[in-house]
This record gives structure tokens, C-alpha cells and sequence, in this order.
């Protein structure tokens, strides 16, 4: 087996849910410490709530151009406890009862073989920083609460998309999340229902006020939870209802926030009840041009190592979109997992092998 395979089993096997994240930083810094990096740990566990904080590291170089980050996150979705990865035929997948957690210890395994390779050959390659984060599953905690001093770069490449090594997402949109807790009034549904004011009529009414699911090429919104009510025979006083939009084109997020909210305000009003409506900015959106310096570099250096590259855009979001709402030119690299997020994820040992290549490859590039 190769070594970048035996570090990415060593990972999978250490168990990282949301929040308990200690053992793969304490392997990470570890592992980086001994190629030769300045490791840190920073203490964000107040605001994440995680048993650790972020693992910051440093490579020097002298290749010039700038200070490349390389960032991938430390946890996993459940079931990711006791994985027991197994590899046959040039594939890694779980033992079948958990994920395997490829999303992100791809990356994670990625990047410490890298850096090996970069320190036993001593070649020249540019400046790095390595930007391993916590609780990306549950709100991109982590990086949220990164420092920006921290995150800045001239290039932070975050190593977190499914597909094979030689993506390159360019864009992800920004996302608005909300809760919004209708108020009515009770009543004896059978007996005196008119006295009533339903939450849930409400809440249904301000559902079918809205444009929902995809509502142009780089633009979704969603209801995601309902829950109202006490009992088949009283009219519900209270109602919450749960819901999302997003959009590449940040001021059209934005305009489909205000109409969500509208929607939900003008049921209210209509049925002679209330609402309160709660809205998370919950990050960014960024885009990048297809022909930017950025998008280039990892052009060529995926040319050097044979892989064919693609750009395209995401409907989904990552710490990217942290680092770039601090002003820091980002993209994200696809890594080879496949299947993420269940227990039939996968990933082709080819793919865990090039993307190492290529990181080594992008830090040797001077521009």
C-alpha cells in the first residue's frame, strides 16, 4: 500500500463526528509537526462547541507568488464512529454499517502526504498554510470562527468536492436559512372552531404564497420542516416552519429572502394571526472567473500530472465560502469521493494518490 492510503486508513479509523474532533487533530498536528510544519491549535472551542479548536500550520518556501492555503475539514456525518474500512480493487469503502468518512479525510490525508513529499525532496515550492477545520457538518463552525488573519492567503484551495480529482469549483451560492414561529389561537376544533386562528393554515398558506424548489439555473429555496399543533381536535396556536434559499447571484438570494418573508408575513396578516420570522445570513456566496490567475494555476498544475480539468459551479456550500467572505481568493478542488454523506460512499485509491500530486504540483508553481 502506498503511504498516503495507510495515512487516509490511519484517519478513517479515528472516529470524528461534529464536535469531537480531538483525535484526528491531535494525529493531523502530529503528522504535520513531524514533516516539518509550525503547527497550531487555536481555541475557537468556545463558540464551535467542539473538543478542540482548528489545526493551523505553516510550511515555509521560497517559490514566490504568494502564500497558498490548503484547507479540508476534521469531521464527519454520522454513523462515522468505529469505521472499518476495507480495500479491494483499488477501492476504500466502509464495512458497510457507517460512512467512511472520505468527506473530508480525502483531503486531510491529501495534504499531510503532500507536505511530506514536499519536505523529503526539498525542492522549492511556495509558502503554505494549512487550514484544517471543525465542524464544518454542522454550520461551518469552524471556520466561522477562524481568525481571519489566519485564513489569508494569496489562494486558499479547499479540498472538500465530490468527483474526480481535476474539478474546480468556481462558484457557490450565498444561503439564507430561516425559522418562523406562527402564533393563532386555540379553540375546540369540534365545537367552536370559528373562534379559533390555525397556525398551521397559516404556515400552509405562506407555503403556497412561495416559489419553491429551483427557481432558475443558479437559484433553489426550500421549506424544510413544519411542526405545529397538540391534537386532532384543537385548532393549532402555534406553528413553526423551517426553510432555506439560495442563489449564486448574491442580490438575487437576497431577493428571494425578502419574498419568502413576505409570503409568510402576508398569511399572517391574511388569517388574523402573527408571525415572527428568524433569517441567518449562513455564508457567502463567491465566484471566480474561469479565466482568473487562481483558476489557471490549477489548470496547469493538474496538465503537469496528466488529469484533465473541469470548471463548474455548486449549489452547495463549504468553508470556502467562509474564506472567501474574508476577501481570500478560494476555490475547490474535487477530491474523488463518491457516495458521501451515506453508507455507500467510496473512493478510488487512484484518486487519494493524484490528489496529493497535484497539491505538490500547485505549490511548485511560482504564479
Amino acid at each position: 500500500m502506498s503511504r498516503v492510503l495507510d495515512t487516509f486508513l490511519d484517519l478513517v479509523r479515528i472516529s470524528s463526528p461534529t464536535g469531537r474532533e480531538a483525535g484526528v487533530a491531535a494525529y493531523v498536528a502530529g503528522a504535520l509537526r513531524e514533516a516539518g510544519c509550525v503547527v497550531r491549535i487555536d481555541d475557537t472551542q468556545t463558540s464551535t462547541g467542539a473538543d478542540t479548536g482548528n489545526v493551523i500550520a505553516e510550511l515555509p518556501g521560497a517559490v514566490g507568488g504568494g502564500v497558498i492555503a490548503l484547507s479540508a475539514h476534521m469531521d464527519c456525518v454520522q454513523p462515522c464512529e468505529d469505521v472499518e474500512p476495507v480495500v479491494a480493487d483499488g477501492v476504500v469503502r466502509s464495512a458497510g454499517d457507517t460512512v467512511l468518512g472520505g468527506d473530508d479525510k480525502v483531503g486531510l490525508a491529501a495534504i499531510i502526504e503532500a507536505v511530506r513529499v514536499l519536505a523529503e525532496q526539498d525542492g522549492e515550492h511556495r509558502p503554505l498554510k494549512l487550514l484544517l477545520t471543525v465542524s464544518e457538518e454542522d454550520g461551518l463552525l469552524g471556520a466561522k470562527a477562524l481568525a481571519p488573519a489566519d485564513a489569508a492567503a494569496a489562494l486558499c484551495l479547499v479540498l472538500d468536492a465530490d468527483g474526480p480529482v481535476g474539478g474546480i469549483v468556481v462558484g457557490a451560492p450565498s444561503h439564507h436559512t430561516f425559522t418562523a414561529t406562527f402564533t393563532g389561537r386555540a379553540a375546540h376544533a369540534g365545537v367552536e372552531p370559528e373562534k379559533g386562528v390555525s397556525a398551521i393554515t397559516m404556515a400552509a398558506d405562506a407555503v403556497a404564497r412561495m416559489r419553491l424548489g429551483r427557481i432558475d439555473a443558479h437559484s433553489t429555496a426550500n421549506i424544510g420542516t413544519i411542526n405545529g399543533g397538540s391534537a386532532t381536535n384543537v385548532v393549532a396556536p402555534s406553528c413553526v416552519l423551517t426553510g432555506e434559499c439560495r442563489s449564486l447571484d448574491t442580490a438575487y438570494a437576497e431577493a428571494i429572502r425578502v419574498d419568502m418573508d413576505a409570503a409568510m408575513h402576508d398569511a399572517a396578516n391574511a388569517a388574523g394571526g402573527t408571525v415572527s420570522v428568524e433569517w441567518e445570513h449562513a455564508y457567502p456566496g463567491f465566484t471566480a472567473s474561469t479565466d482568473s490567475p487562481e483558476v489557471r494555476l490549477v489548470e496547469r498544475a493538474c496538465a503537469a500530472i496528466g488529469v484533465a480539468s473541469r470548471t463548474y459551479t455548486t449549489g452547495g456550500g463549504s468553508d470556502a465560502n467562509v474564506f472567501a467572505g474574508y476577501g481570500v481568493p478560494t476555490l475547490v478542488l474535487g477530491t474523488g469521493m463518491t457516495n458521501v454523506h451515506s453508507t455507500d460512499e467510496c473512493l478510488e485509491v487512484l484518486q487519494l494518490e493524484r490528489l496529493a500530486d497535484l497539491l505538490v504540483a500547485i505549490a511548485r508553481n511560482p504564479e
